[in-house]
This record gives C-alpha cells, sequence and structure tokens, in this order.
C-alpha cells in the first residue's frame, strides 16, 4: 500500500504527517510505504497511491484521484490521524 503525505514545500508538514502516519501504522499492524511530497509532485508520487494525507487547503490543487483523500487538522494529533486511517482502510 502507498501513503502519500503532500504540503506546499514537501519537506516541512508532509514530513511531520508522514512521520505521524508511519506510527499510527506501526500502532495498527498496517504495512504502507508512506511518502512526504509537495504539492507540485502529485502527479508523479501519487498516482498510485491509495491514500493522500493533506490539510484542506491542497484538496483542490490535488484534483481528479482514485485515492482516497484524507485531510488532517492537526498533523501532530496521531489520534485523528488513527481514526481517518482506519475509516479509510477499514
Amino acid at each position: 500500500m502507498k501513503i502519500v503525505a503532500i504540503c506546499g514545500a514537501g519537506i516541512g508538514t508532509s514530513g511531520i504527517l508522514k512521520v505521524n502516519a508511519e506510527r499510527v501504522l506501526q500502532r495498527l499492524g498496517i504495512e504502507a510505504e508512506v511518502t512526504a511530497a509537495d504539492i507540485g509532485s502529485i502527479a508523479e508520487v501519487a498516482d498510485d497511491a491509495q491514500v493522500i494525507l493533506t490539510s484542506a487547503e491542497f484538496v483542490d490543487a490535488i484534483g481528479r484521484t482514485f485515492a482516497d483523500v484524507i485531510v488532517v487538522q492537526n498533523y501532530l494529533d496521531t489520534s485523528e490521524i488513527e481514526t481517518k486511517l482506519e475509516a479509510a482502510l477499514g
């Protein structure tokens, strides 16, 4: 499974989101490749992703995709990430 965390530059908030998503997936016992990327490279990095994690401001820029787009309000809240990933992957 491939999960992509998207932010504006691909290093700050997407990096935090990537690390927290990996922690949540480990707790859930789910194996996945989690990648952090910038919104400009969405077409290349997320074309085969099952899940895209991002903030509300980037949803329109993601465009049409077969992935589940999960909007995360608080990148540091692993409970929120866990709840939303469980719902999408459940």
